[in-house]
């Protein structure tokens, strides 16, 4: 699987905001190769419907047949990435390219929204270490455009890190982990 794809065309970066095939695209990175029934059953869906939607991933770069499927009969599906880029203000260039990206945005929202939920009513199942250990925090930092770039690249490379450390760790469970920095005009309500 390949680390990153750079989107530039928003009709691709189009294709993949589709609730649903955001949803497989997430599901297939996160948990690993799949099959449309078997995705079907997850989400609640027909298996024509996302064997359609895992075909359209295909189609744009997203997702491919799995070379070493289980056994002959079985279709399954990867994720070709890890992760799904985008230069904001490549696409800002148009319409079409500014509504692609804002319904990612959200996306992405509303999914740290759901495991933050999620956490919450699965609260008694957790050890003391992962209730003290999870969370979030804000802060407010004057920076520069390349200082946010050089952020991510760090904390990206920090999580890297980790992840490697902690690969085969006692008690290492899948961490969602979300940056996001926007700057704000000191007269903008809060």
């Amino acid at each position: 699987m390949d680390e990153v794809y750079h989107v530039t065309d928003p009709r691709t970066l189009k294709a993949v905001a589709h609730p649903l095939r955001v949803r497989l695209l997430g599901a297939l990175r996160v948990d690993g190769p799949a099959t449309a029934t078997e995705l079907a059953q997850r989400f609640g869906e027909s298996s024509g419907s996302t064997s359609y939607h895992l075909r359209q991933l295909a189609r744009f770069g997203f997702a491919e047949e799995d070379p070493a499927p289980r056994d002959r009969r079985e279709r399954r599906w990867r994720a070709r990435h890890r992760y799904t880029s985008w230069n904001n203000a490549e696409l800002g260039a148009t319409p079409e390219g500014r509504e692609a990206a804002a319904f990612m945005r959200h996306r992405q929202l509303e999914i740290m929204t759901s495991d933050i939920d999620a956490f919450h009513r699965e609260h008694d199942t957790w050890s003391y270490a992962w209730i003290e250990a999870a969370g979030m925090s804000d802060q407010v930092a004057r920076l520069t455009p390349a200082s946010v770039v050089t952020l991510y690249e760090r904390v990206a490379a920090l999580i890297d890190e980790m992840s490697e450390l902690d690969e085969a760790a006692a008690g290492a469970e899948q961490v969602h982990i979300y940056l996001g920095a926007y700057p704000r005009h000191p007269d903008s309500p809060r």
